[in-house]
């Protein structure tokens, strides 16, 4: 059974300048340091290519855009993660950074996100951005949040789709999920 939440479409055919990171199951204790550094690579990496061949691009939003989507994006999966390998994508594609990340998940957690994409997916970006500053600072702590991904959304324009595919019917079986963003960069 596949569920999807988002934009639909947004998985690009064919990366141009693509990078692939690869955690492999077992070989690393995957803790939050990794979100940093990753998103620093891949930060690093894709904001110099592109000035290379924009280089009227202002290149301190560039750097920002990039680094808080792979952030965000890669802290959820570590955050929601099985055991199970991680795989990291990113490259450019029409004007766009576009950033994969695919891995597994326990039921339990997928459906827990799959709640809160629910939820966040349902409406305006900056109504429920605000909904939701507005509930944490009253400490309405059992939402979940979002608020990374809302602002994702609202502020810096991201199209993401997410996905989850259960490879079998036991509900206890662990879920394939896929996080696909994109960027505009013009």
């Amino acid at each position: 059974m596949n569920t999807f939440f988002g934009t639909p479409c947004v998985s690009p055919l064919k990366l141009e300048k693509a990078a692939k990171i690869t955690f492999h199951a077992g070989q690393l204790n995957l803790q939050w340091q990794h979100c940093s550094s990753s998103a620093d690579f891949l930060t690093d990496f894709f904001s110099r290519l592109i000035v290379e061949e924009s280089p009227t691009t202002d290149i301190a939003e560039l750097r920002n855009s990039i680094s808080y989507m792979a952030n965000e994006l890669i802290e959820n999966a570590i955050k929601f993660r099985a055991d199970g390998d991680m795989e990291i994508e990113a490259g450019l594609s029409d004007g766009d950074f576009v950033l994969r990340i695919s891995h597994w998940i326990s039921a339990a957690n997928s459906c827990r996100f799959q709640a809160l994409l629910g939820e966040i997916t349902t409406g305006d970006p900056g109504d429920l951005l605000i909904a939701r500053i507005e509930a944490n600072a009253l400490g309405d702590s059992d939402n979940g949040s979002g608020l990374g991904l809302l602002t994702l959304l609202n502020d810096y324009g991201a199209r993401i789709t997410w996905s989850f595919e259960q490879p079998d019917e036991s509900a206890e079986s662990n879920v394939f999920a896929e996080s696909i963003a994109r960027l505009n960069l013009c």
